[in-house]
């Protein structure tokens, strides 16, 4: 054999057993990644907030985003926390067939569980107020003031709601559970102000709805309570039954022999 050709035999055995190093190489890369990386197992229950993630790429993200940092058509939900969430899914303000609509209660979207997870994917997504626990303190009697000077100017003395102009409206409280009128308030969804713990501390959210409570079944002891729509309707009733009651009872006096 000549020196060239040796030479050139050298170089093919010598890229050969480079190849094959590397070749060991990237697969031993390849088995560490994959040993590495938790590999699910199939008897693997997924968390509430993977599960809560699933349910929102599908039925939320085209407003909100992927990552819920918002688009144009609609917020950013990284701080909203799970109040917020609990909120507008629980009352079935959300999702919105469109985003220009203001949000109004409905029969809700999804199941309890359902929205359970989903509340669990939002939380995760930053800081925000979480569900609120009702404490066992408060009275009627704080909530009824408390109540007539932060809330009745816009859902009404008798908890009915109210028109605040604009389309926009204080809706009625008669049909929110609890827990709902406590996230209300300390979310302040829409148009309605935030009531945060330096400004109602949990005992006087506790107040509030003890007396919204009230509100739903009330000691009417003046007579019929014309459905609690406030005192419009009262007034006329008083006008049309009380003067008519009067004009025929001058008639009545008036034609008697």
């Amino acid at each position: 054999m000549t020196r060239g050709r040796l030479a050139r035999s050298r170089l093919t055995h010598l890229a050969a057993l480079t190849g094959a190093i590397g070749a060991l190489v990237a697969t031993s890369a390849v088995l560490t990644r994959a040993q590495a990386a938790p590999v699910p197992s199939a008897g693997r229950q997924i968390t509430a907030v993977e599960a809560g993630r699933d349910l929102f790429v599908t039925g939320c993200s085209s407003c909100h985003g992927l990552d819920g940092r918002g688009t144009r058509r609609g917020p950013d939900l990284s701080h909203a926390g799970a109040a917020s969430a609990d909120f507008y899914l629980s009352t079935g303000r959300m999702p919105l067939a469109n985003p220009r609509d203001q949000p109004v209660r409905k029969p809700p979207a999804y199941s309890r569980r359902e929205i359970d997870r989903l509340v669990a994917y939002v939380a995760s997504l930053g800081t925000g107020p979480p569900i609120p626990v009702l404490s066992p303190g408060g009275t009627r009697a704080e909530g009824n003031g408390l109540y007539t000077e932060n809330c009745a100017a816009c859902h009404s003395s008798a908890g009915a709601g109210g028109a605040l102009g604009q389309s926009i409206d204080a809706p009625p409280l008669l049909r929110a559970t609890n827990v709902q009128i406590a996230e209300a308030m300390r979310t302040g969804p829409g148009a309605m102000p935030v009531f945060g713990p330096e400004t109602l501390d949990d005992v006087q959210v506790a107040s509030i709805v003890r007396y919204v409570s009230y509100l739903r079944h009330p000691d009417d002891r003046g007579g019929n309570p014309l459905g609690h729509i406030g005192p419009v309707p009262e007034g006329f009733v008083a006008w049309i039954i009380g003067l008519g009651a009067m004009l025929a009872a001058a008639y009545w006096i008036g034609t008697r022999d």
